[in-house]
């Protein structure tokens, strides 16, 4: 069976690693893992806001040894795995100096302001609120950002166990970083891995991301902790490295080909894909793409970029509502 259950909460992984996963791994319901070992502990990654990071906690404090966080450790900057920092007390937080480089421009106040201010924000504002809306930011006035920085690799030792901390990026952020333990043959993926939902690749190049794929298949783990989705085996490596090969080259076509990017992620047939959620992030990667090929857009052409994936939902949406109804 490659997939676990997908079922809300702590997943036992076996001898002091718990993976805890959020239904249903769209957008901002993110994963986050536990390493304990000889009454230490080293947490991966933070949750979308105060609440969601406490019921975390709370649930992790029922298993042996997870009734305190030592350590914390960011795997990018996106804030559904860092926005919930504040409530993890007197822990020691770890992440790459990039990660905390973009932790450090990210505004809470905007995200808390959404559900009042997301009229005013056009198709931007509308899919934001549609996707993000549900969650709770209040209780993050101020971020709370790592005190420990590395650059490439890290190791980290949690009682008797060794966590090998690895930036495969930039790909999905400008900064990526796995946590992968050797012994227990056990990766935590952060967004690098998007299971059975389509990834978003704000930063790239594509190359980076298939390679950082590559990497973690070269390290034959049994269990894969993604960033969003259930818990897994390489299965969903491959199939998300498969995934960026069939999209760069059905973009390149269409890119020599002459269409714009818009015209282009709309033409691609992603019908190998429908069963994954979120295909409007289509629209995100052939954009990145088309960005990495020389292309030069205009500010508010990128600013945009969340009211492009909004109408690419909203019209197959309909579409395929429509489709429906004529049957």
């Amino acid at each position: 069976m490659a997939n676990w259950p997908f079922t809300q909460g702590v997943h036992d992984l076996g001898n002091g690693l718990y993976g805890y996963v959020q239904p249903d791994g769209t957008w901002g319901w993110s994963n986050a893992g536990l390493v304990t070992s000889r009454g230490e502990t080293l947490l991966v990654d933070t949750l979308m806001g105060v609440d969601l990071t406490r019921d975390m906690l709370t649930a992790f404090r029922k298993v042996p040894g997870g009734g305190k966080i030592d350590r914390l450790f960011n795997t990018h900057a996106n804030p559904d795995h860092f926005l919930g920092n504040g409530v993890v007390d007197a822990a020691q937080i770890i992440a790459t100096t990039k990660c905390r480089d973009d932790m450090h421009e990210f505004d809470p106040k905007g995200l808390a302001s959404l559900n009042t201010n997301y009229t005013n924000m056009g198709d931007a504002g509308a899919f934001l609120f549609e996707t993000m809306g549900k969650f709770d930011f209040s209780g993050v006035d101020a971020l709370t950002l790592p005190d420990t920085v590395f650059d490439g690799t890290m190791a980290v030792t949690v009682g008797d166990k060794s966590v090998e901390l690895l930036d495969l990026g930039p790909a999905h952020t400008n900064s990526d970083t796995i946590a992968w333990v050797p012994a227990d043959r056990t990766v935590f993926t952060g967004d690098l891995i998007f299971n059975e939902g389509h990834p978003i690749m704000w930063a790239g190049p594509v190359e980076n991301w298939i390679a950082a794929c590559e990497h973690i298949v070269a390290l034959d783990p049994e269990i894969v902790v993604p960033g969003h989705g259930p818990i897994t085996d390489l299965t969903a490596v491959k199939n998300l490295k498969a995934y960026f090969e069939y999209v760069r080259d059905e973009a390149r076509k269409r890119f020599d080909a002459g269409l714009d990017w818009k015209e282009a992620a709309r033409d691609i047939n992603m019908t190998e894909y429908r069963g994954w959620s979120d295909p409007e992030r289509i629209v995100a990667n052939v954009f990145t793409l088309y960005r990495h090929w020389g292309v030069e857009f205009p500010p508010e052409e990128a600013r945009d970029l969340f009211g492009e994936m909004g109408r690419y939902h909203w019209e197959t949406t309909r579409h395929a509502e429509g489709c429906a109804h004529d049957h």
